[in-house]
């Protein structure tokens, strides 16, 4: 039975915003805001904090009480399919009809095999009115990397970049700073916070000697956000001892992906050697079966190389990633990483930020790689989202495959 008619949108739309007090803290959990309703007044509000936490409904009930409120015969707004089974927190189901709320409204369904229409089920059963996909756009909106993630147990993949106006990344002299603006650099770190991973290649930490962290801060300049999993692409492990990177992963988790079969020039025992200093650094050190993209075989041959270095295998990195309950990973590159990417067939979304800017020449582009031959077979995006960034330009692309 769905009575969506005299139901709200006011009140989900304020779980929804609730619900997004918790991006960077839940993963791989889903984003879920909920409100409790009565006599048309809000007796009761949650969300899900972080991973392990109350589970937005019982959050929400927690308050309601807190207020000294009785939530029978109330109805709760929540953003998704009310959970039936155990996990980090017992069922939502549950508390939801022990503490007799009359009507639930759900706005997502959620695709976890353990849950979908189980739960909305389960409440029923109990003579619980459920109202299903009531603002179910908005409440899908919340948690694109939930449901990629849960549905293929591989991280949701986004592509950042920054070009100008004729897309250049850099000038013909390799300065990139800045490109974008201030408050698209800003925008970054709600990207950050918002991932649980964020990649780069070794070229990019040779180059610019990054921190790759989340320099969220609030109005009294204090920091805010979380620092997502650093993972750096170095197939035959170049990254200095002394980088950033190397030098804070005691304190940031950091993953270096390597091939094993790649042990650079000074053999086996070098490799072992730089692999057991990294590691008591506090680096993870992962080796992979390497990979030879088109990219690398075409410099291999314009550099008339015999046996090029394999590279680092990008799609069963993320596969390894996801095993790791790494839900989702921004990908911070250049050229020939986003290319991999692209080619892997990894890529769910791009965040390419535009500035008002040309600098000519045969500067680098944001994709680099070998390129494809016809327009046909371009990698197609789709345009989901325009927006102004201070000076800037974002778009925000989807992929065909992409939730």
């Amino acid at each position: 039975m769905n009575n969506s008619e005299s139901l709200s949108k006011e009140f989900m739309f304020r779980a929804i915003e609730l619900a997004k007090k918790g991006e960077g803290r839940t993963n791989p959990n889903p984003l879920v805001g909920a409100v409790i309703v009565k006599n048309g007044q809000i007796i009761g509000e949650g969300w899900h904090h972080a991973y392990g936490e109350l589970h937005a409904e019982r959050d929400a009930l927690k308050d309601c009480y807190q207020r000294g409120q009785n939530p029978e015969g109330a109805t709760i707004y929540v953003t998704l399919e009310p959970c039936c089974h155990f996990g980090k927190q017992p069922p939502c189901t549950h508390a939801l009809v022990e503490s007799k709320i009359a009507h639930v409204v759900v706005g997502s369904r959620d695709p976890n095999p353990l849950v979908h229409g189980k739960g909305n089920a389960y409440l029923r059963e109990h003579g619980v009115l459920v109202s299903e996909d009531f603002c179910r756009e908005e409440c899908d909106s919340l948690n694109p990397i939930f449901f990629h993630y849960i549905s293929t147990k591989m991280p949701f993949v986004a592509l950042k970049y920054a070009m100008t106006l004729d897309g250049k990344i850099a000038t013909k002299t390799g300065e990139s700073k800045w490109i974008s603006g201030e408050k698209s650099r800003e925008f970054v770190h709600v990207l950050r916070n918002r991932y649980a991973g964020i990649l780069a290649g070794i070229g990019t930490v040779l180059s610019d000697d990054p921190m790759l962290n989340c320099r969220l801060t609030n109005e009294n300049g204090e920091l805010t956000g979380r620092n997502p999993v650093r993972i750096i692409c170095d197939s035959d492990l170049k990254i200095p001892l002394e980088s950033k990177i190397v030098r804070t992963a005691k304190e940031i988790p950091t993953i270096v992906a390597c091939v094993g079969l790649v042990r650079g020039e000074a053999g086996e025992k070098s490799f072992q050697e730089k692999k057991a200093a990294l590691e008591n650094a506090g680096v993870e050190v992962i080796e992979l079966k390497g990979e030879n993209h088109r990219g690398l075989l075409a410099r291999a041959k314009e550099m008339r190389l015999d046996n090029p270095k394999p590279q680092v295998n990008l799609y069963e990195l993320m596969k390894i990633l996801g095993e790791k309950k790494i839900d989702s990973v921004l990908i911070e590159g250049g050229g020939a990483i986003n290319f991999s990417a692209l080619e892997s067939k990894i890529v769910n979304k791009i965040y390419a930020f535009v500035a008002p800017k040309i600098f000519g020449g045969a500067a680098k582009s944001p994709v680099g790689g070998e390129g494809v031959n016809l327009p046909k077979d371009a990698f197609g995006f789709k345009i989901k989202k325009v927006s102004q960034i201070g000076e800037d330009v974002l778009l925000e692309l989807a992929g065909s495959t992409s939730l």
